[in-house]
């Protein structure tokens, strides 16, 4: 692990605002890891603070080298420290593959196709069908009538009814 510069004090236990303070990070931040790390500290009582082992401050140092040098999200991280660990990684997009079948991206495109020829018909200018004498049940496509400008309301005076 790449702890380079920061020195860890010679004990087991550290409290919350002892590894922000070694760490140099912001106790929310802390809190959001350990929400991403469930395993990340350990709570001394039911009620009691949480308290960090030596380990645990190793890490979050090297959490934080992950995301803040080397730029990792922390999805990213997660996996890195997984391969690190030597525990499986399984990879979403294969998994998903599986699950929807070999012929996705046709169904896919399909549904693309289907959903920009939906838009083209949309976007034409709407044409107001009339019947025509000749033929009863046939129909001719005519420009739709001009809007009819309203003027508008005049108010009404005290008085008026």
């Amino acid at each position: 692990m790449p702890v380079s510069t920061v020195e860890i004090p010679n004990r087991s236990l550290f409290r919350q605002p002892e590894v922000c303070e070694i760490a140099q990070v912001q106790p929310y931040v802390l809190r959001t890891w350990e929400a991403e790390f469930p395993d990340l500290g350990v709570a001394k009582t039911a009620g009691g603070p949480r308290v960090y082992r030596r380990s645990d401050v190793e890490r979050v140092l090297h959490l934080k080298h992950l995301l803040f040098v080397e730029g990792l999200t922390l999805a990213g991280a997660r996996k890195k420290l997984a391969t690190e660990s030597g525990e499986p990684v399984s990879d979403g997009p294969n998994d998903l593959d599986d699950l929807l079948g070999t012929d996705v991206r046709q169904r896919i495109a399909s549904v693309k196709k289907g959903l920009k020829d939906l838009h083209v018909m949309l976007a034409r200018q709407p044409q107001v069908a009339s019947a025509a004498p000749e033929a009863p049940g046939v129909f001719e496509l005519q420009e739709p009538p001009a809007p009819v400008e309203k003027k508008p309301a005049r108010k009404k005076k005290k008085g008026e009814s």
